[in-house]
């Protein structure tokens, strides 16, 4: 299965190719040609800029193992952009040194500088949107360890007051267990106490009904 991230890479291979070759034509093209073809080679370029951007945020989300795989494939693609950009700021002021054959093709020229100038700004606001997201990537990266570290250490401590309610829960029957015993022990005491206090009192009936008898025979 094709993932979005070699998707992106399919048009923009295709979308490369129809730069160099419409680069190629340029060069040599007649002045009635050159404004479609400039037309069409902008329209290129910022949709293979678009496409980057696309390609950056995607190898964002792909394993770990093949983030620096996409990372150097990007940075050949962002070089290659760069390259063919320049090819064409060439390419459009080929014919600079010679004379002109109508106004439009003169004024066609005279654009020249500011187109140049705004295709090498867009390459330049495009690294550095790269520039802030890799700096924002690194972020949330960062942000995401310091999470990580936090829910173990909450899951640590979560276990350690578990087990220290177990030990609660355990000293607490224990403690019961201790209750019943002592609670059985008194009744015992008590029990023997009953006995001791009857046997005495029977043995003192006994003496004084003893004394009782031997003073009447007497």
């Amino acid at each position: 299965m094709v993932s979005l991230f070699e998707n992106y890479e399919q048009q923009y291979s295709v979308l490369t190719a129809d730069i160099t070759a419409q680069v190629g034509l340029l060069t040599a093209s007649a002045s009635k040609d050159r404004r479609q073809l400039i037309s069409n080679i902008e329209k290129h370029v910022e949709e293979a800029q678009e496409l980057l951007e696309q390609m950056e945020l995607e190898a964002r989300e792909v394993e770990q193992s093949k983030k620096q795989r996409c990372r150097t494939k990007l940075d050949c693609y962002r070089a290659e952009l760069k390259r063919l950009t320049l090819d064409y700021i060439k390419a459009r002021s080929v014919k600079q040194g010679i004379l002109y054959d109508s106004s439009e093709e003169l004024s066609d020229v005279r654009i020249s500088s500011d187109q140049k100038q705004r295709l090498l700004d867009n390459s330049e606001r495009l690294e550095r949107s790269n520039r802030r997201l890799e700096e924002g990537y690194r972020v949330v990266v960062e942000t995401e360890d310091i999470g990580n570290q936090v829910m173990k250490n909450l899951a640590e401590q979560r276990e350690t007051i578990q087990r220290t309610r177990s030990r609660l829960r355990e000293a607490d029957e224990d403690l019961s267990r201790s209750g019943r015993l002592m609670n059985s022990m008194i009744m015992r005491s008590l029990q023997q106490k009953v006995v001791l206090y009857t046997i005495c009192a029977c043995f003192l009936v006994a003496i004084c009904l003893a004394i009782y008898l031997g003073v009447r025979r007497s």
